[in-house]
């Protein structure tokens, strides 16, 4: 009697524990998500991205951050993509957000899919393949985006504070802000060089420009930089209320390439949070080694992209499918 209870008990726990297993399994990310259920879904995306980006470069960067910024503030959920109500301020009205991009592009892709498949593809996976495809475009590596993301209800844009890595930060801190996300140090410094894209308003690095800003030595023009290139940015950043863009990587500021890393090892990082990466022995040795193995970083970016689109992912029952990316 005591051996048929010990059996009938270990067939229940095998039992359970296969339930959970295939629950498991059925909850993760998968590349070819929508093979079945919404085939164009992935099609439908690239053709507005490459519309999109073709009409206006910079939006290649636009949605690749908006990605980003999506992942580091509540988890992959499409939360940045949310407006704000007269009872709620959203992630986007957030400082840090103000200066996010290609939201149109977004809801031109989410009103095609509705049409082709209603109530199926997610705003959070369109943002994942818009940010793949905008890096293609770029002239980066295509790869797989293992798919599956439900949509998030929520947005704060309380909830950006202490989430989103700011302009200023040291390796130390950056490496902290990407740990608490489940990301390495090398995952930080290669998806630091999303920045081989797009551009940064002045206001976020004229404090290391002259004595009348703040720098992490306490004051004055930031001694990391290449001075050329602080009278160069000085040029460009003339001060006042106008607050123009600067191109992030001056090396190849349009070409998704390893230029980012080139400039940081001329001491031509833009922002003091790119430039840190040269002050740290390990990131100065992945700096070094992506700025002459072209090959290395681009492999290396496309895990990272798929690590970081995995962090707070709402699967399975969790989450909905919002018809309209824009409202919860």
């Amino acid at each position: 009697m005591a051996v048929q209870r010990m059996v009938l008990l270990y067939l229940q726990v095998a039992a359970v524990a296969v339930l959970l297993a295939a629950t498991g399994l059925r909850a993760q990310l998968r590349v070819g998500f929508y093979d079945s259920s919404c085939p164009a879904a992935e099609i439908i995306v690239q053709q507005e991205v490459s519309k999109a980006v073709g009409a206006n470069p910079g939006l290649a960067a636009g949605l690749l951050r908006l990605h980003f910024h999506d992942c580091f503030v509540r988890g992959c959920d499409a939360s940045v993509l949310i407006d704000s109500t007269k009872g709620n301020t959203a992630e986007k009205d957030a400082g840090p957000n103000t200066s996010l991009r290609g939201f149109e592009v977004v809801d031109r892709i989410k009103a095609r899919v509705e049409q082709a498949c209603a109530g199926v593809v997610s705003c959070a996976d369109i943002l994942a393949f818009a940010a793949r495809d905008s890096v293609a475009l770029a002239g980066g590596n295509a790869y797989q985006v293992p798919a599956g993301r439900r949509d998030g209800a929520v947005s704060r844009a309380s909830d950006t504070g202490g989430n989103l890595p700011p302009p200023t930060a040291n390796v130390a801190q950056l490496t902290q802000m990407f740990g608490t996300k489940g990301l390495t140090q090398r995952d930080m410094v290669v998806l630091s060089g999303a920045h081989t894209i797009g551009s940064s308003h002045c206001s976020s690095f004229s404090g290391r420009l002259s004595s009348s800003g703040t720098t992490a030595g306490g004051g004055g023009q930031d001694p990391t930089m290449d001075p050329a290139y602080v009278a160069q940015l000085a040029r460009q950043c003339p001060g006042g209320k106008a607050d123009p863009m600067v191109p992030m990587d001056y090396v190849s500021p349009n070409a998704f390439d390893e230029g980012f890393y080139k400039g940081v090892m001329a001491n031509r990082g833009l922002l003091g949070s790119d430039q840190a990466l040269l002050s740290d022995g390990n990131t100065a040795v992945q700096v070094v080694t992506y700025a002459n193995d072209p090959a290395t970083f681009q492999s290396d970016f496309a895990a990272a992209m798929v690590k970081m689109g995995s962090v707070g992912v709402l699967t399975g029952s969790s989450g909905k499918i919002r018809g309209n990316c824009r409202v919860a």
